[in-house]
C-alpha cells in the first residue's frame, strides 16, 4: 500500500514545528533566503544541524556555490517575514524590509530580529525525493530574546503563557 500525497500532507500538519529562514550569500547569486520548517539538530559534538530544501528552490543554488548558509529561527512577531520569504517574490524583495547583518564567519544573512541565527558550513548534501537534505556544521551562533513562531495544522501558532 502506498500513502497518497494528500494523506501524507494532512498527517504532517499534525507535527508542530518552528519556522526558520535559511539564507546564504554567494558571489554569483548575491543574498538569498527562503522559509523552511524542516530543521533540526543532528549532533552537539561537533555541533551539526540539518535543513531540507525543495530541489527547485533557487536558494539551493546559492548554497551549492557558497557551501554555507544560516538558519534564522523566527519569533512570534515575524509572521510577515515568514510569508515574505515563502516565495512569490524576488530575492531582492524578500530582503527589502527585513533588517539583516552579514555573518562574521560565512557572510550569510543573519536576520537581526530573529530568535537565533546559526552560521553553518555544508558538510553533507543528500537527495531525497523532491528535496535536498543539507547537514551543516555550526560555525557561529547568536541568541536573542523572544518567543518562537510555530506552525501547526497549516497555520501559524504561538506559545500560550501559563
Amino acid at each position: 500500500m502506498t500513502v497518497g500525497v494528500d494523506d501524507f500532507k494532512k498527517a504532517m500538519q499534525l507535527w508542530a514545528s518552528g519556522v526558520t529562514v535559511v539564507s546564504t550569500y554567494s558571489e554569483k547569486f548575491g543574498v538569498q533566503g527562503m522559509t523552511v520548517t524542516a530543521f533540526t539538530s543532528v549532533s552537539v559534538n561537533p555541533p551539526q544541524i540539518l535543513v531540507c530544501l525543495n530541489e527547485s528552490a533557487d536558494t539551493g543554488l546559492g548554497i551549492e556555490e557558497s557551501q554555507c548558509f544560516a538558519v534564522n529561527v523566527l519569533t512570534s512577531e515575524q509572521q510577515d517575514v515568514s510569508n515574505q520569504f515563502a516565495g512569490g517574490s524576488s530575492q531582492e524583495q524578500r530582503f527589502e524590509n527585513t533588517p539583516w547583518t552579514a555573518g562574521t564567519v560565512t557572510g550569510a544573512p543573519l536576520l537581526d530580529n530573529s530568535l537565533m541565527s546559526l552560521e553553518c558550513k555544508v558538510i553533507k548534501k543528500v537527495h531525497a525525493g523532491t528535496h535536498w537534505i543539507l547537514i551543516g556544521e555550526v560555525q557561529n551562533c547568536l541568541r536573542r530574546s523572544g518567543e518562537p513562531l510555530l506552525y501547526f495544522q497549516g497555520a501559524y501558532q504561538q506559545l500560550k503563557s501559563h
